[in-house]
């Protein structure tokens, strides 16, 4: 499912993700390699017409994801601790080919260069999750969404 229909789901999980992607402006992109290893890249992403965007230049990574769109796009860490939170997406990247999507965002860095220059992909939403560290309990508080189980929430304590 595209962005916007994960923002209906689970709207202020979502709020919590866009604030993430928004502050850094960067998040980083687990993609599979044609070997199966994992390859983890910087990418920035957008929220753009109900889509959540990332675009490639012409890269290893753009092959992974053409080959296996399998990924992940995991929200930039500010501190050691984490302390404002890790927001997580796991899906499916489609190639997006339509120009009004693909250029819905002008602020976005792919605007600057050619449209053969670059490939842009929106993320099919899997699945996603909210971590969030408290050192003072020792407790790991967790918010995630599925499209087959919905919104849940926990709490562990961690060592």
């Amino acid at each position: 499912m595209i962005w916007r229909d994960f923002e209906a789901a689970a709207p202020a999980l979502a709020e919590l993700g866009r604030a993430r992607f928004e502050r850094s402006g960067v998040a980083v992109l687990a993609t599979l390699r044609r070997d199966g290893s994992p390859r983890i890249s910087p990418v920035e992403p957008h929220v753009v017409l109900g889509h959540l965007l990332f675009g490639i230049m012409r890269s290893m990574k753009r092959h992974d994801l053409l080959q296996d769109p399998r990924s992940a796009i995991h929200s930039a860490i500010s501190d050691p601790n984490g302390s404002d939170g890790e927001f997580k997406v796991h899906g499916r990247a489609e190639l997006i080919v339509d120009p009004l999507i693909r250029d819905g965002d002008y602020e976005a860095w792919w605007r600057a260069f050619p449209a053969e220059a670059s490939d842009v992909f929106s993320m099919d939403i899997e699945s996603v999750a909210f971590l969030r560290w408290d050192f003072k309990r020792a407790e790991l508080a967790v918010e995630s969404w599925s499209v087959e189980h919905g919104l849940r929430k926990s709490r562990r304590p961690y060592p």
